[in-house]
């Protein structure tokens, strides 16, 4: 998709939530984008486009793989993710609501692999509402997650690992926050397809997360970028995080980094699994026996509404254009 193509050629599309995690959906069977990077940066953009943390393409099945239908996520930058917790759920609520398939669980692929997704109807219209993920085990293996941490070898597990001294130091936050928010300076790593950084804190509404978020999203020792979540620990069921993600920023929700806290909560004793994750726009409930098994996420999916997207409003690479959309049915 480039800003050469004519206009009135259109794409239908859903706007789509999990707990304010926000994403443009495209049927890619019906609607095949060329460039789907490039329309990622463009329907994000929320003076000049849809608004959302990105773009999802429900596309057909890789040829070969035993699934029904495939997930393709891509940040509001443009870089493709592994995967995404809330995108997923809303991928069986487009897939099922729209008789794309109803298989229970709906197999969905995704570059982590085939997931089960098993997915609820609810309210007065009988559209799916709910659904559980089994996300997949986590990876822990330093050179899996992927990290390159001097003295730590790639095979070993960054676990409860302590920082240096001055580690925050180059990233611009306000003197003294981490004493303000109570920080412990030990941080754990985890893999759901996609790397995340866990810290713990006592009170996460004092973390300067504009600062130190993007610093630690594009730290040295993460080749591939990080994920940087600050949690709060309110129970030994229950926490509240808050989020950074690589390539889209500050979220009102991640789905995969909610399964990372989850496990890194098991994996150093403060937490007990099922864990409920507070979230600025919602509850995830997640679950892990601490073995090689999936985490199990549950949390709702949300259609706002569909439209049509004029492909002749797109910009052309570094330039702008005013976006036209038309919202056709609202949920």
């Amino acid at each position: 998709m480039t800003g050469d193509r004519p206009s009135g050629q259109t794409v239908i599309f859903a706007k789509m939530h999990g707990l304010g995690n926000d994403y443009v959906y495209v049927d890619g069977s019906q609607h095949p984008v060329a460039d789907p990077a490039a329309l990622a940066r463009w329907v994000s953009d929320r003076h000049v486009g849809v608004g959302s943390d990105g773009l999802i393409m429900v596309d057909p099945v890789t040829p070969g793989v035993a699934a029904d239908v495939r997930m393709r996520m891509f940040n509001a930058d443009g870089s493709e993710g592994m995967m995404c917790g809330n995108g997923i759920r809303c991928v069986a609520k487009f897939a099922v609501d729209r008789g794309l398939c109803d298989r229970q669980p709906l197999r969905v692929e995704t570059r982590r692999g085939v997931l089960d997704v098993h997915w609820r109807r609810g309210g007065h219209d009988g559209t799916v509402r709910e659904a559980t993920v089994d996300m997949g085990a986590p990876l822990l293996a330093a050179g899996r997650v992927p990290s390159a941490i001097p003295g730590v070898p790639p095979a070993g597990a960054v676990i409860d690992f302590t920082l240096p001294e001055g580690f925050w130091r180059a990233s611009g936050a306000p003197s003294g926050w981490e004493d303000a928010c109570g920080l412990d300076s030990r941080m754990t790593l985890v893999s759901m397809g996609n790397p995340h950084a866990v810290l713990w804190c006592r009170d996460v509404a004092k973390v300067p997360l504009a600062e130190v978020g993007p610093f630690l999203e594009r730290h040295a020792w993460f080749p591939e970028r990080v994920n940087a979540h600050f949690v709060q620990v309110l129970g030994p069921a229950e926490v509240r995080m808050r989020t950074w993600e690589r390539g889209s920023g500050a979220t009102q929700a991640c789905g995969t980094g909610a399964s990372a806290v989850c496990v890194a909560g098991v994996l150093t004793g403060r937490t007990a699994s099922p864990l409920r994750a507070h979230l600025p726009g919602g509850e995830l409930v997640l679950e892990w026996d601490g073995s090689d098994a999936g985490v199990r996420m549950t949390g709702p999916a949300v259609e706002v509404f569909e439209g049509t997207l004029d492909l002749g409003a797109q910009p052309a690479a570094g330039g702008k254009a005013g976006s036209k959309t038309q919202v056709k049915r609202r949920k």
